[in-house]
């Protein structure tokens, strides 16, 4: 059994998959499709983070491969109806590193106003600048979260903590933390707020989503904070509004094209600019965050592999069996049509084996259920599931 993991993914997943069997190939950048193609050879699981693109191309390639691994937040570089489709379930880590991403903004919100990127460059120059001319205190100023899900709704709460006012904006109904206050509408959120922060996901909706016309809405000396994804913003109109003096600073941590590998030239419209802080992808890069994701999602791989287990899955049914015991187990990830359970069912009562236990869960259009039983099917009733119009796959365990 073989496990790809790649950009450097924490130690801690090595040493999971390790533990269950796997040999791990585990490498410090991206690849390419052509690359990855080649790389999926007799390859099983593959684990990646936010700059390796798994396409339907690579997949239809893949035909060993059973599960992907993203060992971050997102999930957006992943073709997630062509994997569906292959019956190849996705996890990802979508709590795991939130404390992280929420302290590096804070400290980008505290580190804009008061000036700390111009003055640190300037103390590095040999010029001593003591002066308190564009710094200011964030208590009492107002926070505008765009995206009120897990890291939004934790901002919230450190932000509200350091005496700021929050207010938020979210196309989905998100209950308010602590006094936070939800704004209608984006226009009012970007009118009202001290600083931008934005915390939405990468579907292809987003794309250009936050511009020219959503920065010339932004208070003047106001300050904007991206830690989300690269594709969401126009930095060009980022640039041109830093540069007039109608936005007073900018963090940006993600970049809609970043480089493969560690070392690799960077290019943005944003560098050279004395009150923006450029980081490189790193919101959840922190210890602490990566030996967590490392061991999240290395963990929801391998009780795939071995037990069947599809929690916490985003592009397949959810389902979380019982931990394997010694016995027998079969799952069968199939097309959502109705009859499925009864045929199944009915092929465990003709071969006068019991169901122990059993699991269904459907999403869109496939269904998938566990079942453990006294007996195993034979291989020739297996071998007939596997056949049927309906079944994706079939595998026992």
């Amino acid at each position: 059994m073989k496990a790809l993991l790649l950009e450097n993914i924490h130690p801690a997943a090595v040493e999971i998959l390790e533990g269950r069997g796997y040999q791990v190939d585990l490498r410090a950048g991206s690849l390419s499709e052509d690359e990855l193609i080649e790389a999926l050879d007799s390859v099983s699981l593959v684990g990646i983070r936010s700059n390796t693109n798994v396409t339907e191309r690579v997949l239809e390639s893949a035909a060993g491969l059973e599960a992907i691994g993203c060992f971050c937040i997102g999930t957006n570089q992943v073709d997630l109806a062509a994997a569906a489709a292959r019956g190849v379930p996705v996890f990802n880590a979508p709590y795991s590193n939130t404390r992280s991403v929420v302290e590096l903004v804070i400290a980008e919100i505290i580190a804009l106003a008061r000036r700390l990127p111009e003055k640190t460059q300037r103390m590095h120059d040999g010029v001593w600048d003591k002066s308190a001319k564009g710094s200011h205190e964030v208590r009492g100023r107002t926070l505008g979260i765009v995206g009120y899900g897990n890291i939004g709704t934790q901002l919230s709460t450190v932000a509200e903590a350091l005496g700021m006012d929050v207010v938020f904006y979210d196309t989905a109904d998100r209950p308010a933390h602590g006094t936070a206050r939800r704004l209608r509408t984006l226009k009012e959120l970007l009118t009202t707020s001290d600083v931008v922060s934005l915390h939405v996901d990468g579907r292809p909706g987003n794309a250009g989503f936050f511009g020219a016309e959503e920065f010339g809405a932004m208070k003047s000396r106001s300050m904007f904070i991206n830690a989300s994804r690269g594709m969401v913003v126009d930095y060009d109109s980022l640039r041109d509004h830093l540069l007039s003096g109608h936005i007073a600073g900018a963090a940006i941590d993600v970049f809609p094209a970043e480089p493969k590998a560690q070392g690799d030239p960077f290019e943005s419209a944003l560098r050279g600019l004395d009150n923006v802080i450029l980081t490189p992808h790193i919101g959840g890069s922190t210890q602490e965050a990566q030996e967590e994701i490392g061991w999240f999602v290395a963990e929801k791989l391998a009780r795939f592999a071995l037990e069947g287990s599809t929690a916490l899955s985003v592009n397949v049914p959810a389902v979380l069996p019982q931990p394997l015991t010694p016995g027998h187990r079969l799952g069968l990830l199939h097309h959502n049509v109705p009859g499925v359970l009864a045929e199944l069912n009915a092929a465990f009562a003709a071969a006068g084996d019991n169901v122990i236990d059993q699991h269904l869960s459907t999403k869109d259009q496939l269904g998938y259920v566990v079942a453990d039983t006294s007996d195993p099917l034979s291989a020739a009733a297996v071998e007939q599931l596997r056949g049927a119009e309906y079944c994706i796959w079939a595998r026992t365990w």
